[in-house]
């Protein structure tokens, strides 16, 4: 199987995140951050069964997956209840392009040319579009004409920023620790769901998963919290990591789409003006080379 088929079932995968965080929204965050991410280590459990060495990362290595995989969907689920949830992922899929504005911070040898400053406006612009358009998605109750208000109203983005520094941030960091197979994902994600169990067990309120629920936590944890990562991990191990790049900025388009779909959300003009600046940034960014 090719690199980009690879790279194309995560895309497929991912686009669907958003709109099961939407429909597990009633769930505590770390409950369901951490139910789907030991469910999406178990294809990688036969492989230690047989060699304990598909496990065996260093330390840092180890911290860094914890980093990235629970971070980011944490503060992605948490983003998704306190934002409306077609702006919140968009803003969210800004992270192709806080990978290439961090790369000269993060990593030795990378600098920053001017396309780069130009796909950073567009991109930012592109978030301002849609946390501006959320005004229409809030609920006709909401009250943000104080700051205070305002802020109680918009404080969802926040977290869905956070979560697209994360996935920057982890995904460029890999590249400056020791080469790791793909089956330490797993470890990863099962590190990850504990330490989230471990959370919800502290923090928040016990709560009763119904047959459906734990379907679509399955459904979650077995594909863009499982699955996804192991065969991206696969492509980007077979092809080249740039064309396989670009083709990741189908993701937040076919992530929105769907999320229109089943929240009943019409296509408003600022939708589709905010996915087009943030896409179209990404690019550029990924071409400043």
């Amino acid at each position: 199987m090719s690199s980009t088929v690879y790279a194309l079932v995560a895309i497929a995968l991912w686009a669907t995140l958003a709109s099961l965080g939407t429909a597990l929204s009633h769930l505590p965050p770390f409950l369901l951050t951490g139910l789907a991410l030991i469910i999406g280590s178990v294809p990688s459990w036969p492989l230690v069964l047989r060699d304990r060495a598909a496990w065996k990362v260093p330390p840092r290595t180890l911290a860094l997956g914890v980093y990235g995989l629970f971070g980011f969907h944490f503060l992605l689920f948490i983003a998704l209840r306190h934002a409306p949830p077609v702006e919140a992922n968009l803003v969210n899929y800004l992270w192709p392009l806080f990978m290439v504005v961090l790369a000269p911070v993060l990593l030795p040898g990378v600098s920053l040319r001017p396309l780069h400053v130009i796909a950073a406006l567009l991109g930012f612009a592109g978030a301002a579009m849609a946390i501006l358009g959320a005004r229409g998605g809030a609920a006709p109750s909401a009250d943000t004409s104080t700051p205070s208000t305002a802020f109680m109203a918009y404080w969802g983005f926040l977290p869905a920023l956070g979560s697209a520094f994360i996935w920057a941030s982890y995904s460029l960091w890999t590249k400056r620790v020791p080469a790791f197979p793909t089956s330490a994902i797993g470890l990863f994600g099962l590190v990850s769901g504990a330490l989230s169990l471990v959370c919800h067990a502290l923090l928040e309120p016990s709560t009763a998963l119904g047959a459906r629920d734990w379907l679509l936590v399955a459904l979650c944890g077995l594909g863009p919290l499982g699955a996804a990562f192991f065969v991206w991990d696969m492509a980007l191990k077979r092809g080249d990591a740039r064309q396989i790049g670009i083709l990741s900025y189908i993701t937040p388009l076919a992530s929105t789409a769907l999320l229109l779909l089943v929240t009943g959300r019409p296509l408003t003009w600022t939708i589709v003006l905010a996915a087009l600046l943030i896409i179209s940034a990404a690019v550029m960014g990924s071409r400043a080379r």
